[in-house]
């Protein structure tokens, strides 16, 4: 996967000057020793400077945090620490950051060593807010070495995505189409997440694609996408133009990425790509984001910023789906009930023309767009790749601005069933506990659009706290309630 930033921990150990700074130097080098030996170093740097009592200290720190190329930050209490400095130290450092605490090892330590850091995590915190300081505070914040260890693993994709939003700019191509208001929403949040928007016209794209006619590098691209297809090439003759295409958009993004680290891309994909192009261009955004540059459709800007998201939390491709159908009865009860722990109304179908990643597809053929062919010609409509998605875990989510600019998400972890579809597009049937409520009273109730991302796996955890670094309140983090807790809005007499 090529887009998604590498990041290293700096751990800084702070004391506070009326305990014995050995404690601090000792918890931390246990702490240091056990992620070693579970995780390995690459992703952390052991701050050997001093252990922060003061503000000089502090300074100090931050100078060989930035020497050593640290991105993110660790601030572990080995005693009940200083709270003035440890915070400036998360105030000044340009970065994500987190607080975690030594837990008291053993009896013999309370009679004369004991740190007090459960205390000290309370002033921490405290100080943390007046400040207007972010930081992550793990749900069990202080334990022991390996547990420590295990917080700042936990972290990691947390502090990766946070730094990843304040590096990306999303590149979008035109207008929503016409009757997708639901995709658009206000940028302001954008920029208020740090995250930089280049909004181009799709003529402009089009200049671009022309330019690129008879480029010497097409040849390689076309032999890469029969390649990939296999006994899927089922449009062999529309390759050359897709070929075509994905340099453009290579091109631009290498061109107008500027300062910034990661891209994401709003994709135009109709009504008019398809009679100017000459193609749909569904797989192309597939093969993108199949490699960490996510594409979505329809000019669906927030959707390009949720899909770029799971990209960086589950390391892998994502992809963005319309929460699209009902699954029949007749399909549930001959292939599903039975066979999956889900009533009818926790299933639905998850589809979008052919933008999903042939790694995460069960099998795929390169088709034409059903849906626009009954209005076009059918050879203008080439380009989707078609294929049921590959059962297992998933994480359904979304980050959206709301009319007036206020930002919320919904996060729902499921799977996709083991069952044939029966239907066209990338499309699979996805099961989620208690969907129809959630359906109802956070979709619907909260105005969520109809695209969601989706993670491969089970990243719900990550992401909650992800959003929650953003700055989203907790009420506004939906996702789905077990049976018998009631939704705020939930008619208690139905």
């Amino acid at each position: 996967m090529i887009n998604i930033p590498e990041i290293k921990v700096g751990i800084v150990a702070v004391s506070r000057d009326c305990f014995p700074e050995s404690l601090s130097v000792n918890r931390r080098k246990a702490l240091v020793e056990a992620y070693t030996k579970k995780y390995g170093s690459d992703d952390i740097y052991e701050c050997p400077i001093c252990i922060v009592e003061s503000e000089i200290h502090m300074m100090q720190a931050l100078e060989d945090l930035k020497k050593a190329g640290c991105q993110a930050l660790c601030v572990y209490l080995g005693n009940f620490g200083p709270e003035i400095s440890e915070t400036l130290l998360a105030k000044h450092f340009d970065g994500p950051k987190m607080f975690c605490a030594a837990a008291e090892e053993n009896i013999g330590v309370l009679s004369s060593s004991r740190g007090d850091a459960y205390c000290g995590m309370l002033n921490a915190s405290y100080n943390l807010d007046i400040r207007g300081v972010k930081a992550y505070i793990p749900e069990e914040p202080v334990g022991t070495a390996e547990e420590c260890a295990d917080m700042i693993h936990d972290f990691l994709p947390i502090a990766k995505a946070v730094y990843a939003l304040s590096n990306l700019k999303i590149i979008s191509f035109g207008p929503r189409p016409t009757n997708f208001l639901a995709c658009n929403a206000p940028i302001k949040p954008l920029y208020d997440l740090g995250v930089e928007i280049e909004e181009n016209s799709e003529l402009d794209l089009f200049e671009a694609f022309n330019k690129h006619a008879g480029d010497p590098r097409i040849p390689d691209v076309v032999k890469d996408m029969a390649s990939e297809l296999g006994e899927g090439n089922k449009k062999p003759e529309i390759l050359h133009k897709l070929a075509q295409y994905e340099l453009t958009l290579l091109d631009w993004i290498e061109e107008h990425k500027g300062y910034r680290k990661f891209v994401a891309i709003a994709g135009k994909c109709w009504p008019a790509f398809q009679t100017q192009f000459g193609f749909v261009p569904c797989y192309v955004n597939s093969r993108l984001t199949g490699r960490g540059i996510p594409v979505s459709c329809e000019v669906d800007i927030y959707g390009a910023l949720s899909e770029f998201i799971g990209t960086v939390v589950s390391n892998d491709a994502v992809t963005l789906l319309d929460i699209n159908n009902t699954v029949p009865e007749e399909l549930y009860k001959n292939e599903i009930e039975g066979n999956a722990p889900y009533r009818l109304n926790e299933t639905f179908m998850g589809f979008h023309c052919g933008n999903t990643p042939s790694g995460k597809l069960a099998f795929c053929e390169m088709k034409y767009q059903l849906i626009m062919a009954r209005s076009l010609p059918e050879e203008v409509t080439q380009g989707t790749l078609e294929g049921d998605i590959a059962a297992g875990d998933i994480t359904f989510f979304r980050l959206q601005s709301t009319a007036d600019a206020k930002l919320r998400a919904y996060i729902a972890q499921g799977e996709v069933l083991p069952a044939a579809t029966h239907s066209f597009g990338s499309i699979g049937i996805f099961a989620i506990p208690e969907m129809a409520r959630f359906y109802r009273h956070v979709l619907i109730e909260k105005r969520f659009p109809h695209h969601g991302a989706v993670a491969f796996g089970h990243f719900g955890k990550t992401l909650y706290e992800v959003f929650k670094y953003l700055g989203l309140n907790t009420n506004e983090i939906g996702y789905n309630q077990p049976a018998g807790v009631r939704y705020p809005t939930e008619n208690p007499f139905k």
